[in-house]
């Protein structure tokens, strides 16, 4: 006999060898029926798994969030069958699930098109109703081999070449279809049900290499209802019309071009977007106490060796050789800079903790398919800083960082912040002795600040663990921006050391820290949370001084002038055009303002106010619109310290 825990304590004792079914159908006809999958001892398993041992086990009904991963597997498998069914001679490859959904790379000659996609949902659907039972095979390798070999499937071959000789193969069979994996599956292909959807085709190389055969890649997606599928296709109709490449182009930010893959052109309205932004976090950190520093682009590749970058990263660093034959590397990081600046110069406990941020531009290698408009390059910026402290101190640092972070989030209006911790990953440097510190440390400071992380295993950085903020934008996707790190080992392996109250040298804990992590990533990220119609205080040009008549031209130019002098960032619009056509044509580059002149406004120095997404006019004296406006254009920390200013006055 074994003893089955079940999730709300209670315990059973059953036959060795009994499934999750078997114990499902002990309990309920109804759970019997629902029943999708088992969780036992925290991991899924088929329900005709034998069970052998005592263990918790927990029934997953279709209904249950947990089941959302494997009615996208089992998709996968359907999706697949129903292109081998329509398409013979189609062989299949590989078939994840991803976020948000799943796709599986195909190899044919013939490339499918979108006007395929109509005709294999339906097949989908087809097989589905057929509801086939999902059954697990255990075959030899050599008799998995033989198998795909005689079908003509080359990849799947592949995949069993790499199969040490002495394992078995899982086969996973629907119907007559079957294919290799290693589960686990629900328990037919009717408890997938119709939500789903073929979203996009793609080209992937086989096993990533761009030396192997190009594949047809399917993205689908699939939900346990209709009701959420739908609502998934409205937020990706949303992030369509937000992208912020098209958002790019139309508002005059940027460009991207071969030349340059990876590398941001920025134009005078998407850098005045990115110098704002950076300027608000310059005045954010030198209030919080840090000091601005800046270390060389280009380092030697010893120090990158020193520090454990190059056996981490050396593949993906940018490395040129001069004539003197010595090796340099542009920098992926700022970490090993801000040590030597630490470095400089003898350091007492009492200078401790040394906070140093740096805007510095930073170079990694990115596979060109990886590359991704403003979200995914190979150099970009970042809002770096290093606190070099005691281990006393390290609680103390870490609530003022995480209160700085979710402060700043807040003035972007992100109120939704998710916090994960990463520990250790495999491959790290530092004894385990060193990561329990490590790992203590960063768990007492989010003990002290009242969080409970989400735990993200083995996602650690390789020299300590870590927080990541996650950022909810406003159609519900998730963004990685902000981390914390806590790290006992690079200091000392690049020699830095401080003089304590002893008298001794000790070696300085560092906490590596980021908020908006990468400033192109983040101004992507803010296009796409509001679709282009950025705050005022952030918007490349605030507000246009546009003519109704070209007998406005004169005084046009002296609101443009004014509002100038004001600090904000003003243009103007003097062409032959009716207003309406300007009005258009400035709303769809998303400025927030319109300071109309005609005649009649020159004459009485008025403005007719127009906002972007608003068809009211106001008409108002110039120098109260601009004052208005520039009350309004005030960056959040800016207006918190004028709030700070009249409170001291009363």
């Amino acid at each position: 006999m074994i003893s089955l825990t079940f999730p709300d304590g209670a315990v059973r004792e059953y036959d060795e060898g009994v499934t999750p079914a078997d114990v499902a159908a002990s309990i309920s006809k109804s759970l019997s029926k629902k029943a999708m999958i088992a969780r036992v001892d925290g991991n899924l398993v088929d329900m005709s798994q034998p069970l052998r041992q005592d263990a918790s086990l927990a029934i997953i009904t279709r209904d249950d969030p947990a089941a959302l991963e494997i009615i996208r597997h089992d998709a996968a498998h359907v999706l697949a069958e129903a292109v081998q069914e329509l398409f013979p001679g189609t062989q299949v490859t590989i078939g994840p699930v991803i976020e948000n959904g799943f796709y599986y790379d195909f190899w044919r000659e013939e490339p499918f098109t979108p006007d395929d996609f109509e005709t294999i949902e339906a097949k989908m659907r087809e097989i589905v109703q057929r509801n086939a039972p999902f059954t697990c095979e255990v075959w030899p390798r050599d008799r998995a081999r033989d198998f795909f070999e005689k079908r003509g499937e080359a990849f799947k071959v592949e995949l069993v070449d790499a199969i040490p000789e002495d394992q078995d193969v899982k086969i996973y069979r629907q119907g007559e279809w079957l294919d290799l994996c290693r589960g686990p599956h629900g328990v037919s292909t009717g408890q997938i049900g119709t939500a789903f959807k073929i979203l996009k085709l793609a080209g992937a190389y086989w096993r990533g290499d761009s030396n192997r055969p190009m594949l047809q890649r399917i993205y689908a997606t699939a939900f346990a209802n209709d009701n959420d599928l739908k609502a998934h296709l409205h937020m990706l109709e949303e992030a369509e019309k937000r992208d912020h490449r098209r958002l790019g182009r139309e508002m005059d930010l940027f460009h991207f071009q071969e030349e340059a893959p990876g590398s941001v052109f920025w134009h005078p309205k998407g850098w005045a977007v990115f110098t704002a932004l950076i300027d608000y976090m310059r005045r954010r950190q030198n209030a919080a106490g840090y000091l601005e520093v800046n270390s060389p682009d280009m380092m030697e590749r010893s120090l990158w060796e020193q520090s454990g970058h190059w056996e981490k990263f050396g593949e993906n660093m940018f490395t040129t050789q001069t004539p003197d034959e010595r090796v340099y590397c542009c920098k992926p990081m700022n970490c090993p800079g801000h040590v030597q600046i630490f470095r400089h110069g003898l350091k007492s406990y009492r200078e401790l903790p040394l906070k140093i941020g740096e805007f510095g531009k930073v170079h990694r290698y990115e596979p060109s398919g990886a590359l991704h408009g403003l979200m995914r390059v190979r150099h970009f910026t970042q809002d770096d800083a290093h606190l070099f402290c005691t281990p006393e101190q390290i609680t103390e640092q870490c609530l003022e960082v995480n209160a700085l972070l979710l402060s700043i989030y807040r003035d972007f209006g992100f109120d939704e912040v998710r916090i994960k911790f990463s520990d250790r990953p495999e491959k790290r440097v530092g004894t385990d002795e060193v990561w329990d510190r490590a790992e203590e440390a960063l768990m007492n400071a989010c003990r002290a600040a009242g969080i409970e992380p989400e735990l993200n295993p083995g996602e650690g950085a390789f020299y300590g663990p870590k927080l990541e903020y996650v950022l909810r934008d406003a159609i519900g996707r998730d963004w990685q921006c902000g981390t914390l790190q806590v790290d006992f080992n690079l200091p000392g392996r690049l020699g830095a050391f401080y003089i304590g109250a002893d008298g001794e040298k000790h070696v300085p804990v560092m906490l590596h820290r980021a908020i908006f992590g990468s400033l192109e990533r983040f101004t992507g990220i803010l296009i796409e949370n509001f679709a282009g119609h950025l705050p005022l205080w952030l918007a490349p040009v605030q507000v246009v001084a546009a003519t109704i008549t070209s007998d406005a031209d004169g005084y046009a130019g002296e609101v443009q002038a004014a509002l100038t002098a004001a600090g904000l960032r003003a243009g103007i619009d003097l062409r032959n055009e009716k207003i309406n056509y300007k009005v258009r044509e400035h709303s769809l580059a998303k400025v927030p303002a319109l300071f109309v002149c005609g005649k009649r406004e020159a004459e009485e120095r008025t403005v007719s106010i127009r906002r972007l997404g608003s068809k009211d006019q106001v008409l108002m004296p110039l120098d109260e619109a601009i004052a208005r406006l520039v009350e309004e254009a005030m960056p959040p920390d800016r207006r918190r310290e004028g709030s700070d200013v009249a409170v001291a006055a009363e």
